[in-house]
């Protein structure tokens, strides 16, 4: 492959984008798939996305792994995202702090955890085996809440800068979850960034979302409308204060023509230029 420009905005990559997507030349453009997706063996997807990794840097995003679950990591799960690793040499890999495994069952859904002092250790320990098992550092994701959850003795940011410290992953950092999360369980988004160690920030998703069709004023992380307003302003915001970093635009429900997804994500990259230096990486 050829050497790699430095990472600006990117895309979340879709089927029926694959010839607009191997075809598009902007700067530092780069494009995210859910891992899961493409642990296959062979065939018409992994060839897809080897012609799409020619052209432009890859990011693979974990949905599966159950990382604040209970039980550890699946081996084969890791086994099998190591080889997709190791195949296509991401330039970033990410998981999210959710659950959703137990018992041997699977549920559809990235669940929420009582942010306790045994948790922490718990999500520690998984982090741990899952950057031994891929022999790299990886980033995690803040989730989406949408309702209060008894039990929490750390805050989420605390929470967040432990597991950072304890383990040496990076963060993924959700601006419109956080928008999400602060407008349901009524904090202030800007003051959650600021208790954030926001130098560990290896990557931003930007999204959309919806008002809940039953519960008025209750907001769902959909990804199925573009960024709002309030998301951009904490994008700018925070990149007042760290610098460029490896911006996504989401987009998995709903998806509009790619020249739409492009006038997004061209936007997002006129606030990267924007943004002042980098802070030393930590990722």
């Amino acid at each position: 492959m050829a050497a790699r420009p430095e990472l600006s905005a990117g895309l979340g990559l879709k089927p029926q984008h694959f010839a607009e997507a191997l075809a598009a030349e902007a700067t530092g453009l780069w494009f995210e798939v859910h891992a899961e997706n493409y642990m296959v063996e062979g065939g018409p997807r992994l060839a897809w996305l080897e012609a799409i990794a020619e052209r432009h840097p890859l990011s693979l995003h974990g949905v599966g792994l159950s990382l604040a679950g209970a039980e550890p990591p699946d081996a084969a799960h890791l086994e099998r995202l190591r080889a997709l690793c190791d195949r296509f040499a991401p330039a970033l890999v990410s998981e999210h702090l959710a659950w959703s495994r137990a018992g041997g069952a699977y549920m559809p859904d990235l669940l929420p955890f009582p942010r306790t002092r045994e948790a922490l250790a718990i999500v520690c320990a998984h982090v741990d085996r899952l950057q031994q098992a891929l022999g790299r550092n990886v980033l995690i994701e803040n989730p989406a809440l949408y309702a209060p959850l008894p039990g929490h003795e750390l805050t989420e940011p605390d929470f967040l800068a432990e597991l950072v410290a304890r383990t040496g992953c990076g963060l993924l950092l959700d601006l419109n979850n956080v928008h999400v999360s602060a407008s349901n369980l009524g904090f202030s988004a800007r003051a959650y960034l600021d208790a954030l160690p926001l130098d560990t920030v290896g990557e931003i998703h930007l999204a959309g979302h919806a008002e809940d069709a039953g519960r008025s004023g209750l907001l769902i992380d959909d990804h199925g409308a573009p960024v709002c307003e309030a998301v951009w302003a904490l994008c700018s915001a925070l990149l007042d204060r760290t610098g460029p970093r490896p911006t996504l635009i989401e987009r998995d429900n709903n998806p509009p023509s790619f020249a739409e997804l492009m006038a997004e994500r061209d936007r997002a990259a006129r606030l990267l230029d924007q943004a002042k230096r980098p802070l030393a990486a930590h990722v």
